[in-house]
């Protein structure tokens, strides 16, 4: 009898063990800009959870705001905050509201491949707006021949690369472009998707990437990271301090450090941000997550996520050049997670 009991209470803790070790799944999707950073994240996270897998679909910004408002993901991501006219899009179809929590800081860059030219190249904003106009159309244009005093920039058109999906990293570069040229403010704007004036579309930061390997005497935007990665030239940028500044950890940072009071909503931008130091394309890029989780351990799990991103994630930002959230953001961002029920 006593043996029989004995397995009869193994079989039960045996059976508990195994519930609580049930498998999580989590799908998500969204922006390709942090794709590096969360594949890294959700790979460490499982080793040290292994019963929570997380599925990311690297599809672009466009998709995770379209996916997480259907329902057909557990949270989506994206470089831009949503619009109002989205959050309510959200809360019409849902029922609850959509969270945004910032996961890091990365920059969006000028990259090239210039035929004679393998250095840094300067831009100024007048530049880059210019070019995506279509009203810099060569190499050797004046404005850009100021700006790089001894690059002898080849009499060459210019070939102009830009996003063909719905993507954050579009939005950072166009809210850039909106706020250093009124032209383009008001005849293009600031979105995930624009009407281009001009240019090549590629889907995702590798489709722009490889339309740069590809086309001479090009140049397009992408996030830091890619450009790294694919050892393809990036230029410096001229902020509002007047310094060409190019893209690192510590002038992404100082872009950061521009944000004095961090909205409860967190949807800020810092792109064109003052002070020296600042690299002016920079921004936080989001995670959206539904206030309203149905499935308790879904709810748990991804709470329990946005905590450890929150502290040991923060560790692994550098690695991959992304720079980390500053503290103050952290702190309000800790006390936000109890918004999800």
């Amino acid at each position: 009898m006593t043996r029989r009991l004995a397995l009869v209470n193994a079989l039960l803790a045996a059976a508990v063990t195994a519930a609580c070790a049930q498998q999580v799944l989590i799908n998500a999707g969204g922006a390709t800009f942090p794709y590096p950073m969360y594949s890294k994240w959700f790979s460490e996270y499982k080793k040290k959870f292994p019963a929570i897998q997380i599925n990311y679909q690297s599809q672009g910004s466009g998709f995770g705001i379209q996916q997480v408002t259907a329902g057909t993901v557990d949270f989506g991501a994206s470089d831009g905050p949503m619009t109002d006219a989205q959050m309510k899009e959200f809360q019409d179809k849902r029922g609850s509201a959509i969270l945004h929590f910032p996961t890091v800081l990365g920059a969006v860059v000028p990259a090239y491949k210039v035929t004679g030219v393998t250095g840094s190249l300067n831009f100024t904003p007048e530049a880059l707006a210019g070019i995506f106009l279509g009203k810099i159309t060569m190499w050797n244009d004046p404005e850009l021949s100021k700006a790089n005093p001894g690059v002898n920039l080849p009499a060459k058109k210019i070939v102009v690369v830009h996003r063909s999906d719905g993507s954050g990293t579009t939005y950072v570069w166009t809210d850039y472009l909106s706020k250093v040229s009124k032209e383009w403010e008001q005849n293009v704007g600031r979105n995930t998707s624009v009407k281009w004036p001009v240019g090549l579309g590629g889907k995702g930061n590798e489709g722009v990437t490889g339309q740069l390997g590809q086309q001479p005497d090009s140049v397009g935007y992408v996030e830091l990271v890619y450009a790294v990665q694919n050892k393809i030239p990036y230029g410096k940028v001229k902020n509002t301090a007047g310094e060409f500044v190019q893209a690192s950890l510590a002038s992404v940072t100082a872009a950061a450090a521009a944000v004095k009071n961090m909205p409860d909503d967190f949807r800020v931008s810092i792109t064109n941000a003052p002070g020296k130091g600042v690299y002016p394309i920079s921004s936080f890029t989001w995670l959206l997550i539904p206030s309203k989780i149905q499935d308790p351990n879904k709810k748990k799990a991804i709470k329990d996520f946005l905590g450890w991103m929150l502290t040991d994630g923060q560790g692994m930002t550098e690695a991959l050049s992304y720079a980390p959230l500053p503290k103050v953001v952290v702190d309000k961002e800790k006390k936000a997670i109890d918004k999800i029920q």
